[in-house]
């Protein structure tokens, strides 16, 4: 029989303090659930192939998107909500307080996406 156990994202999020590193919390088919926490800005990047869902579990998220004319737009997300970045779509989290996100994305996807710097975190670790 398959080990079946329920996920506090409560008790998940409370076992670290570091920001924008996330931790896989659960796998759904080829897709990663993980937890991350957020404060500040972070890097102006896309997915060359990976769709991203951003669930906010606590706090206010700015989604900074880049449209195809290169205007860009203010996504506020507030708790309890939730938006979806396609891939190819230019984008940036800001948190001006922390915020806790549960993040919905195919197995293996870079959180830097298509650029690499001192957030990329390469080897998601699971809590």
């Amino acid at each position: 029989m398959a080990n079946i156990e329920k996920v506090n994202l409560a008790q998940k999020l409370s076992l670290f303090s570091e920001h924008w590193s996330p931790k896989i919390v659960g796998r759904v088919n080829k897709f990663e659930v993980k937890v991350v926490k957020l404060k500040g800005e972070f890097v102006w990047h896309h997915h060359d192939e990976e769709d991203e869902l951003f669930f906010v579990v606590k706090g206010l998220l700015l989604m900074k998107v880049r449209d195809d004319d290169g205007t860009i737009r203010d996504l506020w997300v507030e708790e309890g909500e939730f938006v979806i970045i396609p891939h190819m779509v230019e984008h940036m989290p800001v948190a001006e307080e922390e915020v806790h996100l549960v993040l919905l994305e195919p197995a293996g996807t870079l959180n830097t996406g298509n650029v690499e710097n001192e957030r990329t975190v390469k080897d998601v670790p699971q809590i």
